[in-house]
């Protein structure tokens, strides 16, 4: 066997039936976005380090990012996410753009992490961000949207959760524990590592940062406050509006989610998977009012999230929630070919049907019936049409049903009347 060149590491091939799941996934997620007024746009998928080197973090620019110097002499990036980018556009156009934007996009991104099951090095991502309003009602919004893309693909809130929090509120807990600004990205560094490691661990690796044992205690605390939430106006407005968007069941408060990027400024949330092997958030987002600034543009507040197909898809896909018909031909109808002979006439026959408005894949060479049958099935097609002698000579074509073995003689004038009738 010759030596096949493998795949870039951490890339993925879609053959026709893992392609049929990302294109339902995008369709579905499309249908949500629009359904809340959300416009599609894309960014490039090259931007310059530049834009992210101030504005991800440290560690997204220097050891995930895949930076490369062009012909000029300029630092470029494969795009490692999505929000620089649209804070850009936005800056770029922002006198003439309508306020509030709403806008949603899906494309492929690139980060060079180690590659294991849910996480690759090429992902594609769905990114939704609400632009010119400063509200918590803007962000229950974003939650709806989330919750309304769970209902769609048939995930219950027994099954998926989204946690929300606040940054101000957080802060101003570590503010009262005497927690210097300087110590703030820390401790929420901190706190994000907490699931990953083992109590005594964590806190150990708490003091070993600075942390004193009366703040690490009133850290705890703050983590454990099931209630902490009804000390901040905004998450109060933020759940009574999640209620009157029915989607109360799907969002539950949760001290524990702080979001590691450094812009984000209040609301945040992830959802997490409940059931099944893949217990990881499958999204995040939150209100990142200081990144238009950040980028040239003048002060502009936003909310947004993203998620990755990842680990959505194998969330999916355990939960049997991906529809089982997806990989099949699009082909309602597989035109047959008896003979050499008759080979034009099932090829005028074909194009008839698609005419008619049908799905149409035509045998392309004169083979056994059997054989041709056979591969109709195996492809999921649910008819085929056999144009014959007899068939010729009477003007008449043979519809037969694959799935149940029936077969039935119909005018070829009536042949796409007779198919649609069986379709139904």
């Amino acid at each position: 066997m010759k030596n096949i060149i493998s795949p870039v590491k951490g890339t993925r091939d879609f053959y026709p039936k893992e392609m049929a799941v990302r294109t339902w996934l995008y369709r579905t997620l499309a249908q949500v976005s629009e359904v809340f007024g959300y416009q599609e746009y894309e960014g490039p998928i090259l931007e310059t380090l530049e834009l992210y080197a101030s504005k991800s973090g440290e560690e997204l620019v220097k050891k995930q990012a895949f930076v490369f110097n062009d012909r000029g002499g300029d630092e470029i990036t494969l795009r490692p996410e999505l929000t620089p980018t649209l804070a850009r556009m936005v800056a770029q156009k922002q006198g003439e753009l309508v306020m509030p934007l709403r806008w949603w996009s899906y494309g492929p991104f690139w980060r060079y992490e180690q590659p294991q099951k849910g996480r690759t090095r090429e992902f594609f991502q769905w990114n939704v961000d609400l632009i010119g309003v400063d509200t918590p009602e803007a962000d229950a919004e974003l939650l709806a949207v989330i919750a309304t893309f769970f209902q769609n693909v048939g995930l219950s809130p027994q099954e998926v959760v989204i946690k929300v929090n606040n940054r101000q509120l957080v802060d101003a807990v570590l503010t009262g524990l005497g927690i210097p600004a300087e110590k703030k990205v820390d401790v929420s560094n901190l706190i994000d590592r907490r699931d990953k490691m083992q109590p005594l661990e964590w806190q150990s690796y708490a003091l070993e940062q600075g942390i004193s044992e009366s703040q690490f205690a009133g850290l705890v605390a703050m983590l454990e406050d099931g209630d902490l939430w009804r000390k901040s106006d905004e998450l109060v407005r933020l759940f009574q509006a999640c209620q009157a968007l029915g989607i109360s069941e799907y969002v539950r408060f949760d001290p524990n989610v702080v979001r590691g990027l450094l812009y984000y400024t209040g609301t945040v949330f992830e959802a997490y998977a409940l059931k099944g092997n893949i217990r990881r958030a499958v999204l995040g987002g939150g209100r990142y009012n200081n990144l238009l600034a950040a980028v040239g543009g003048e002060p502009l507040p936003a909310t947004g999230f993203a998620m990755g197909d990842v680990i959505i898809t194998l969330v999916l896909q355990e939960l049997g929630k991906v529809p089982a018909q997806l990989g099949s031909s699009p082909a309602q109808v597989l035109v047959t070919v008896f003979d050499a002979s008759s080979l034009p006439a099932s090829l005028v026959l074909s194009a008839e049907l698609r005419q008619a408005g049908l799905k149409v894949a035509s045998y392309p060479e004169a083979a056994k019936l059997g054989k041709q049958f056979k591969y109709a099935d195996r492809c999921g097609i649910r008819l085929a049409v056999v144009v014959g002698p007899d068939e010729l000579a009477s003007n008449l074509v043979t519809v037969k049903n694959l799935a149940d073995g029936t077969q039935q003689s119909v005018a070829r004038s009536a042949a796409a009347g007779a198919i649609l009738a069986i379709l139904r």
